[in-house]
């Protein structure tokens, strides 16, 4: 084994990628861009460079992360906010989710006609744009729902493809839309809608964090993470996320935890560690190996993104939605919760973490179904 394969020193290349982020987040340039994205670039440069391996290679590291520490990431943070915020952004926010799951759907069906991919692909192309419709409206467990179900992922090189493309293509759209809202909102100003005065406070920047304020934080998602895990065995119709979030949401009320200090310092660091495993799924290199395939998938997901977007941010800025409400919207629909979140924070907009994760959980529950619409209607 090679040790730039090392999990430890996979480990510790991730922490100094949110490091670097963090630093040059602080100069005018790097506080322009964002943390979250800067991680997502830094290590797509790492991955690509040879510094780190890519995600495609599918290192037990990068599969730990998207199995424990995102969602772990996203219970942590739930712990920091308050319910209250769900009444002043909630409907636009649910609204714009479901524009830009509108969106993902005519995006597919216009580059089904467009693109012709059963030319290409084969008798599994129907399967595909369901797994791309359904990964568009909530995240990868719709596309991976959809992809088990129509046996795509028994046919590695198509299935590595479908992957490599959708990484190649979300995470830049990630990026784009975390940098839209400032420039629109000068170009096309809109009323933010906030919480009132008082009921919202600016996203922590320094906590003090106690040896017991560890104990309470991790000991509660463990224990939340294995509920949410039993209770999947027993109903497996609802999604460990759903579970987990609900959770948060129900203990975060509670005064006892609202006085624990490091929610949001713990949560926000696991969650840029998500971002920085997001980056390493850029492989350029697996991308040039499937030849005619990549250009197929790369032109049937561009015109999907394009139409995603031209239909939730134009709608959004017809009905004068708040930019920052449609962007949420938008990675609720490409990258499921930990991106909406990821989204908020980054737009330090606290009062919308709580409408971002519901939106992204309810992307999770009918994702798939639209998926299976898709590939059923298409096949």
């Amino acid at each position: 084994m090679r040790w730039t394969q090392d999990p430890i020193y996979v480990s510790g290349m991730l922490c100094i990628a949110v490091l670097l982020s963090v630093w040059l987040a602080k100069n005018k340039v790097g506080r322009t861009i964002g943390t979250p994205i800067l991680v997502i670039l830094i290590c797509a440069v790492f991955a690509n460079s040879g510094i780190i391996p890519t995600a495609t290679s599918g290192h037990p590291i990068y599969n730990s992360v998207f199995m424990y520490l995102a969602p772990m990431g996203i219970f942590i943070a739930l712990l920091d906010v308050d319910l209250k915020s769900v009444k002043n952004a909630g409907f636009p926010i649910l609204l714009m989710f479901g524009i830009g799951a509108l969106g993902t759907i005519i995006g597919v069906l216009v580059a089904w006609f467009l693109v012709q991919p059963a030319v290409e692909i084969g008798p599994l192309a129907n399967a595909i744009a369901g797994m791309y419709t359904g990964t568009y409206i909530g995240g990868s467990i719709n596309f991976n729902a959809v992809a088990l179900a129509y046996q795509v992922n028994e046919h590695a090189e198509l299935f590595a493809a479908t992957t490599v493309v959708d990484n190649l293509i979300g995470t830049p759209w990630i990026v784009i839309t975390l940098l839209l809202p400032r420039y629109l909102q000068k170009l096309f100003p809109r009323k933010k809608i906030m919480p009132p005065s008082g009921e919202l406070g600016e996203i922590k920047t320094h906590e003090f964090i106690s040896i017991g304020a560890l104990a309470a934080i991790f000991g509660l998602s463990f224990l939340a993470m294995a509920f949410s895990k039993l209770l999947s065995l027993y109903f497996p119709v609802i999604p460990e996320i759903i579970t987990l979030t609900t959770l948060a949401l129900i203990l975060a009320q509670f005064s006892f935890i609202q006085r624990i200090q490091g929610t949001h310092t713990i949560g926000f660091f696991i969650i840029l560690l998500f971002l920085g495993v997001i980056g390493t799924l850029c492989d350029f290199k697996t991308l040039a190996g499937i030849g005619d395939l990549a250009g197929t998938f790369i032109l049937f997901v561009s015109i999907l993104m394009l139409v995603h977007g031209i239909v939730i941010y134009g709608l959004g800025g017809m009905l004068k939605i708040d930019w920052d409400v449609v962007t949420v919207a938008s990675q609720a629909n490409v990258g499921g919760n930990t991106t909406a979140l990821a989204a908020a924070e980054s737009l330090n907009r606290p009062d919308l973490l709580i409408p971002g994760i519901l939106v992204g959980s309810l992307g999770n529950a009918v994702g798939t179904y639209a998926g299976f619409f898709i590939a059923g209607i298409l096949g």
